[in-house]
């Protein structure tokens, strides 16, 4: 064996330890005599030592965007062995009725197709596929309910439009909106209308009149919207006419109709007084209906005021929509605004409207009633129009006797020499009130 023993010469160096020790010994002709010790690292896994350590928490799990999918349908029996390709031929071609292929959308998205993709391939618009996968679900539900086949064959054809307006009525009520669609050859807009007359029939109680027309026929409900809408509008003016004249007509029942006939014959005898000079201006009172302003075509937007002379004095006298958004611009800040639909009183409303706000209605000049104490009411006037004219008209005035401002008669202000007032009061609104009775439960729904 090679010996390499601890000496050094002029040209080699030998590097045998003579023990182990003597690896980490280094020599050189300029260092025969210093020795370098490094001493030895012990590195030891104590398994002890990970025992009182907490486990890493697992990594928090990524929320991957999910698409909608709808609930699964079963596929007619026709369609069952279709494969992709062919369910797209069918809705591309429009092959059968349209709540035959109307599952086949579900079906599509279901594969993981976005509506955007169905309208490429198909050529159905995403509002039209949701109108068609709604209108089926309302269709199975009146089979289920077991309509009559003559019933459900007069929506094989179009049908679909008229059957996605009743979507939010409950089942039994379906059945009987169905058949007054068919009887009375309604389209979409009327099959719209029926279906809010209905879904806010209970909601009304209390208002004059609703104990006289029967919620479980979708005529006498359809009917009081329209009886409604008549005793809102001016009278005598030809809105308040063709409102009732339709409530006349599609009542369902005979109650119902002589309420309407009632109001009507009312209209006529005012319109006769006001032809002969005695005219009567009377003040709408109106209840203003949950989600009303949202499903309203047309809205106003006005300032309001505390019961207090100073603040509607200062109220923005004008406040008017710009650009094609129709954004609201007024003449200066105010804190307090109201959005009220376009009934008719508040349509020609130029400048000048106001909103003053209540605590309960005892500052109106009638007859008190109970729930005069009970609610708050806000009172719109157009101070544009502040000169006391005729006597049967209702004008904002400040009392004088330390209690605020309140709604007077012309005849009144007469007697009491008074000229002007701050405004010519329009309409009378009462709060939306959430009524439990008569309203649909749980079950009904689907």
């Amino acid at each position: 064996m090679l010996s390499l023993s601890p000496s050094v010469t002029a040209n080699t160096l030998s590097l045998k330890p003579n023990n182990l020790n003597d690896l980490f010994l280094i020599s050189s002709p300029s260092f025969t005599n210093r020795r370098h010790s490094i001493k030895p690292i012990s590195a030891i896994i104590n398994p002890y030592s990970f025992r009182n350590q907490q486990p890493l928490p697992p990594p928090p799990q990524q929320q991957v965007y999910q698409p909608f999918r709808p609930p699964p349908e079963p596929l007619p029996s026709q369609y069952g062995n279709l494969d992709i390709a062919g369910r797209i031929d069918i809705l591309a071609n429009r092959l059968g009725l349209w709540y035959q292929y109307a599952p086949l959308i579900s079906s599509l998205i279901r594969e993981g197709f976005s509506p955007p993709t169905i309208e490429e391939t198909t050529g159905i618009s995403g509002v039209e596929q949701n109108r068609l996968i709604v209108a089926a679900q309302v269709r199975d539900s009146l089979v289920e309910s077991n309509a009559d086949p003559e019933l459900l064959a007069a929506f094989e054809t179009g049908g679909a439009e008229l059957l996605y307006e009743i979507r939010l009525l409950s089942t039994s009520q379906r059945v009987a909106a169905a058949l007054f669609l068919v009887e009375n050859r309604c389209d979409g807009k009327a099959a719209q209308e029926l279906a809010r007359a209905m879904k806010d029939f209970p909601s009304r109680r209390g208002d004059k009149g609703w104990e006289s027309f029967d919620y479980t026929l979708p005529g006498d409900c359809l009917s009081f919207m329209y009886y409604r809408q008549g005793r809102e509008h001016r009278n005598p003016s030809e809105q308040r006419s063709l409102a009732l004249e339709q409530a006349l007509r599609v009542a369902g029942t005979e109650r119902a109709r002589n309420v309407v006939l009632e109001e009507l014959e009312r209209s006529g005898e005012e319109k006769e007084e006001e032809e002969d000079g005695e005219g009567v201006t009377r003040v709408p009172v109106v209840r203003l209906r949950i989600g009303e302003v949202a499903e309203a075509r047309s809205v106003v937007v006005l300032p309001v005021c505390a019961a207090d002379e100073r603040e509607v004095l200062e109220a923005p006298f004008e406040c008017r929509s710009e650009g094609e958004f129709g954004v609201v611009v007024s003449e200066k800040g105010w804190g307090r605004w109201v959005v009220l639909p376009g009934w008719d009183p508040l349509v020609g409303l130029g400048k000048g409207g106001v909103v003053v706000s209540f605590a309960d209605a005892r500052v109106l000049p009638w007859k008190a009633n109970r729930w005069y104490k009970e609610e708050a009411i806000l009172v719109v006037a157009d101070r544009s129009k502040i000169e006391v004219g005729a006597d049967d008209g209702f004008y904002l005035v400040n009392g004088g006797d330390g209690k605020g401002l309140k709604v007077e008669r012309g005849f009144t202000l007469k007697e009491k020499d008074f000229t002007q007032s701050l405004g010519t009061v329009l309409l009378v609104v009462r709060p939306p009130k959430e009524e439990d009775d008569d309203q649909l439960s749980d079950e009904d729904w689907e």
